[in-house]
């Protein structure tokens, strides 16, 4: 905020310098000279103002007539739109970041002045720049996120921010009679982030009750189904206002016990925030009740900011929410959940070097009854100790020797120096197909820079945890069998389900690669809005919530 504060205290006093310089050199000229000699001196001041040149190009085009104002009065739209910056925060954005207040006070002073007979020319040519130029950041903000995704740590190389035509939009604005209409088109054209941006306004109103999350505090043990809990009747005014239960369903409750309707209540709240659902309230679930309403509005507007990073959701196309463990393959871009192929998945542990990244790629090909190529740094960090400590442990899990890339590169024995090149580099080590295969039956390839891809997995027992962050990277998918099916519709021959299962059950190593690629989002929303109106809330497992929200804070 000292940055903003002192970025507009700079940007005031070269206004104030140029309606000295104006009134005094340039009276009598036309409207257009006065906003080409702003802009000529708003270019020049380089520490003012990044998008100085877009501001060249918009008023160049207009021939350097003024945008928001007709004759000496500001027409509907610049009120419209400053009303629309004034409301940013239902966007998830921040009207301060757009001057929004300031910038209405000023055109409200200025109509005041127009009133009393006054003519200030140089004065609507300062606040038209500046009402362009709070438009202009807002739709970006609005259409590509505040913060480069890069320097969250996220691949997303598409060309999303590259296609926008801001100048189209500006000018759109400034004449069109439905505004709400054009700012609608600029966002994420998707249902979930419409859904997720409703719930933002529920909780921001539950934000103004922060009593509600107030729990007698939590006793050294958890309160079972059927025990005595002092605070039962606050949990019910929570659980209520959280929509996990109704009023009409606690009635006949007691105010004093964790009774079977309060223990339905927590069951579908422990749902929505992947917690163990037990019906019990033990501190997992006591943490996530007590959490207040403004960092839950938060978790919604990182998650919004996220969304606006990626490109058009496309069809078909397979996306996977890391903080969810859930994977959802979509066939039209119209879906609803129905519709929709959905799965549990586990993704990459919380250590830096084991965690799933967030990328786009396309799935291209899928290979059954899969060798599992080990990457270098498992092979150094994990097996060589083994290997020494173990003579046996290669044949026991299958594992052999290969020199070279390829599937049919020569396996080599196992000898003293062939592991010395292993550990040197110079060979690579694999794991044969087979029941113990850490890839199961079947892998799903896009090729990516992280060597990361989705596959079965013979430990299914793990897909039973809440918490399902497990690998070392790579995305094991519970149902591999329908993934598959899905994804084969797209091969260039006919595969059913039979024929999967018998190329998963089989013994020979194939690969089927696709007529059209699959896209593919590895994603990191921690709020997500289901079409039941339910919100469900995950951790935040990597720590990308918190390296976004200082991100954020740096930036305005």
């Amino acid at each position: 905020m000292h940055h903003l504060r002192k970025s507009l205290f700079l940007r005031w006093l070269a206004y104030i310098f140029l309606a000295l310089n104006v009134t005094t050199t340039a009276h009598g000229q036309e409207v257009a000279s006065y906003v080409n000699d702003a802009l000529i001196r708003a270019i020049s001041a380089d520490n003012l103002n990044p998008d100085r040149r877009l501001l060249m190009s918009l008023y160049q085009q207009h021939d350097d007539e003024l945008l928001w104002f007709a004759e000496k009065t500001a027409t509907t739209q610049a009120f419209e739109i400053l009303k629309v910056l004034n409301n940013a925060a239902s966007y998830g954005l921040k009207p301060e970041d757009y001057n929004a207040q300031i910038l209405m006070n000023r055109l409200s002073l200025l109509a005041d002045a127009v009133q009393r007979g006054e003519d200030i020319v140089d004065t609507r040519v300062a606040l038209d720049l500046d009402i362009s130029m709070a438009v202009l950041r807002f739709i970006r903000h609005l259409h590509c996120g505040r913060i480069n995704p890069r320097d969250a740590g996220f691949n997303l190389n598409s060309n999303h921010a590259d296609q926008f035509d801001e100048l189209s939009i500006v000018t759109a604005l400034t004449t069109s009679n439905d505004l709400s209409h054009v700012v609608a088109t600029i966002e994420p054209q998707f249902l979930h982030y419409q859904l997720l941006k409703m719930a933002l306004t529920r909780y921001r109103q539950l934000m103004t009750n922060p009593d509600l999350t107030n729990l007698p505090a939590f006793t050294a043990r958890s309160i079972k189904p059927g025990e005595t809990y002092e605070g039962a009747s606050a949990l019910r005014r929570l659980l209520i206002v959280e929509q996990d239960m109704t009023a009409e369903q606690s009635i006949d409750d007691d105010d004093n016990l964790l009774d079977p309707s309060l223990v339905q209540g927590l069951m579908n709240y422990q749902r929505r925030h992947g917690l163990p659902i037990d019906g019990s309230l033990g501190k997992q679930t006591f943490i996530a009740l007590t959490t207040p309403f403004e960092v839950r509005a938060q978790q919604i507007e990182l998650t919004l900011e996220r969304w606006r990073w990626l490109p058009s959701i496309a069809s078909p196309m397979i996306v996977v929410n890391i903080p969810q463990f859930r994977l959802f393959a979509f066939n039209t871009i119209d879906d609803r959940e129905a519709n929709l192929l959905r799965m549990d998945v586990i993704v990459g542990q919380t250590f830096v070097h084991t965690q799933t990244p967030v990328f786009l790629a396309d799935l291209k090909y899928v290979v059954f009854r899969p060798y599992w190529d080990v990457p270098a740094d498992i092979v150094k960090r994990e097996i060589l100790g083994e290997i020494n400590r173990h003579p046996d442990y290669l044949q026991r899990n299958q594992f052999e020797l290969v020199d070279g890339n390829g599937d049919n590169s020569p396996v080599v024995p196992a000898t003293s120096e062939n592991i010395a090149r292993l550990a040197a580099g110079s060979l690579r080590l694999r794991q044969r197909p087979g029941v113990n295969n850490a890839l199961g039956e079947v892998k799903f390839m896009l090729p990516n820079n992280y060597n990361v891809y989705l596959h079965s997995t013979p430990a299914k027992k793990l897909f039973a945890a809440p918490r399902r962050a497990f690998s070392h990277g790579c995305i094991r998918v519970s149902d591999p069998a329908a993934l598959a099916e899905y994804v084969l519709r797209y091969a260039a021959d006919e595969w059913d389900r039979a024929r999967i299962e018998d190329a998963m059950q089989g013994s020979e190593n194939q690969r089927v690669y696709l007529k059209t690629p699959i896209p593919v989002m590895i994603v990191y929303g921690t709020a997500i809005a289901n079409e039941a109106g339910q919100v469900l809330f995950y951790d935040d497992i990597y720590g990308n919530d918190k390296r976004l929200s200082r991100l954020l804070q740096k930036s305005y």
